[in-house]
């Protein structure tokens, strides 16, 4: 059979179907055709089946794809394997501050983006072991305990295919995961960001090494809900507290007076009131 006898067709849509787009071509004769949910990714997998047929790579006819996406390790690639090949990419380019929010972004996804959560070890021993153990590739580390070890061969064992992030209700789940703290309650936002900009990282590096035809994250209308902070009122001094306070600090440091009293009065950050002259 003609590995180069490729024929690509225009993009279809059907309707009421879950995956409404296809992608349909022909490799030596023989019809093939992927579906997938959005337009924008399938416009972006025909692309690429495009470039390729131009390029003249030769086309696998079992899979209809080039022979040069069949490789044993693209295949079945999980989304654990790909985030630690992530991690260790990026290792050796960023600084230490860098890389630690690295690791904990991917500790964050990586329990969302599991295919049960039958056996899963606690929140907090998962994330410590991802953390630790799986995303850092900067030194070796000592042989984890007992209880480390079992919570990376379950997250080995239950790592979703990473080419499973194309479903927009997987790669939502990953970003629900993002928005909360171990304690449950709701992330701050720049924490959110932060986490946010490693995921679509790791997401965009996976299509430059042909593991996905397009960056999922590109997709997706998600907007990180806004946080619920109360203020708990055994926390925050009373106005006879804070009095009693400046006149101690008129006391003993007279030059911070002004300033104490602007964060409380003008309710100024510290930078702000410092700048003031």
């Amino acid at each position: 059979m003609d590995m180069f006898d490729v024929r690509i067709h225009a993009m279809r849509q059907r309707k009421n179907r879950r995956r409404p787009f296809e992608v349909r071509w022909h490799v030596g004769g023989r019809g093939k055709s992927r579906s997938f949910i959005t337009r924008r990714l399938a416009d972006s997998y025909r692309a690429e089946l495009v470039r390729a047929a131009r390029q003249g790579l030769p086309f696998d006819p079992a899979t209809g794809e080039p022979v040069a996406w069949a490789s044993s390790e693209g295949a079945a690639v999980t989304w654990l394997e790909h985030a630690v090949a992530y991690a260790a990419m990026k290792w050796p380019h960023v600084a230490a501050h860098t890389r630690a929010g690295i690791a904990d972004a991917l500790a964050t996804i990586t329990p969302a983006l599991a295919s049960t959560s039958a056996g899963r070890p606690p929140a907090m021993v998962l994330r410590a072991a991802l953390y630790a153990y799986a995303y850092n590739p900067s030194r070796p580390a000592p042989s984890p305990g007992t209880e480390t070890a079992r919570a990376l061969a379950w997250a080995e064992r239950h790592s979703l295919p990473l080419t499973d992030l194309q479903d927009p209700r997987v790669a939502r789940r990953a970003l629900d995961a993002l928005t909360v703290r171990l304690d449950g309650r709701r992330a701050a936002a720049t924490t959110i960001t932060r986490k946010r900009t490693v995921f679509h990282g790791i997401a965009s590096y996976a299509v430059e090494l042909g593991l996905l035809p397009a960056n999922p994250l590109d997709t997706i209308r998600w907007k990180a809900p806004g946080a619920a902070i109360t203020a708990d009122r055994r926390a925050v001094a009373s106005p006879a507290q804070v009095h009693a306070i400046l006149a101690e600090i008129s006391r003993c440091r007279p030059e911070l007076t002004a300033f104490f009293g602007c964060l409380y009065l003008a309710a100024l950050r510290p930078e702000e009131a410092v700048a003031l002259r």
